[in-house]
């Protein structure tokens, strides 16, 4: 598959960090990028619409520092998440400041990015919009994006049903571009894998909430490492779309499982009807948390990644992993 020549020789690992509301930042994503993944954030994580200027402004300023002073060592772009759906009145003020800062990477989501690539192509930056089905992705490959984001069963936050061997076939028989797998991906071996079932890149979000660099609280990271895939619940109790939460935190704020698991939003004992409330108090992850212990910084992380990836594609351990 072909790879866009601005993110050659750019990662360490063929990974990007996921934008995760109310967890990712300026701190991970510069960590992220100078480890050699991809490090991206939401733009409301921003708050007010002015702050999404002075983060951008920090992550040009860190970065290209980074490779002033190590141009021999791969460093990822960055990017930035925008919701598209017509309940986000900051879209066209983010979408601004993000040509402004002409940010290497947009990812779309909720809506038709249209709009958005003739903007961000404009300065020759690459849109990615993420999607739960192939029906979705044709919509956005027929509005010009660079890359699909597969998000499927699994994965935290908003995620599909569809396994992630499925949708990354189906998608991949009748797109050439960049694909990226979204899913219970939290090691290097797990990065092989999709990669073999023909994305480009992974995407990777519960795996580095449990990282130093997070903005989640301690409690969330430390939740993340004590569940296993039995703790993560499907439902569309927080948002009204299906999304995957960790169980210890929807019991504490009040939901009743078996209520939850009949579907169509029950199981609500608590007025929730703020959702920034309701996703500060209620966490998400996927069903990587299944082999997530720890909590290490993100260089640690990412070196941990690139020796699991060589060993998954049975590369001698000095051997050069960058994309």
């Amino acid at each position: 598959m072909a790879i866009p020549s601005s993110l050659h020789g750019r990662f360490r690992v063929p990974a990007i960090a996921a934008p995760m509301f109310l967890v990712s930042g300026p701190e991970l994503v510069i960590a992220a990028c100078q480890a050699g993944v991809a490090g991206t954030f939401p733009a409301l994580n921003a708050r007010p619409a002015v702050q999404l200027d002075t983060w951008l402004g920090g992550i040009d300023a860190a970065l290209e520092r980074r490779r002033r002073e190590h141009p021999e060592a791969p460093c990822a772009p960055h990017g930035v998440n925008l919701i598209l759906h017509a309940s986000n009145e900051r879209l066209q003020e983010d979408l601004a400041t993000v040509v402004r800062h002409r940010v290497p990477i947009v990812i779309t989501s909720l809506g038709h990015p249209g709009e958005v690539v003739k903007a961000v192509h404009a300065y020759g930056g690459l849109v990615f919009s993420d999607v739960i089905h192939a029906y979705h992705a044709r919509k956005a490959i027929g509005a010009g994006v660079d890359g699909i984001i597969a998000v499927a069963g699994g994965a935290g936050g908003h995620a599909g049903g569809q396994g992630v061997v499925s949708l990354i076939r189906e998608i991949r028989e009748f797109w050439d571009g960049v694909l990226v797998a979204a899913g219970s991906i939290s090691d290097g071996a797990a990065i092989r894998a999709v990669e073999v079932l023909g994305a480009d890149f992974a995407y990777m979000g519960t795996r580095f909430i449990a990282t130093r660099e997070s903005m989640a609280p301690a409690a969330y990271k430390q939740m993340i490492v004590d569940c296993g895939a039995a703790d993560v619940v499907y439902t569309d109790a927080i948002s009204g779309t299906n999304a995957n939460f960790l169980w210890p935190s929807l019991e504490k704020a009040g939901y009743d499982r078996a209520a939850l698991a009949a579907g169509a939003g029950k199981g609500r004992l608590h007025d929730m009807s703020d959702e920034a409330r309701a996703w500060r108090d209620v966490w998400s992850a996927g069903h990587g948390v299944a082999t997530i212990h720890d909590v290490p910084a993100v260089e640690a992380l990412v070196d941990r990644l690139a020796d699991e990836y060589r060993a998954a594609c049975a590369l001698p351990p000095s051997a050069a992993v960058a994309r």
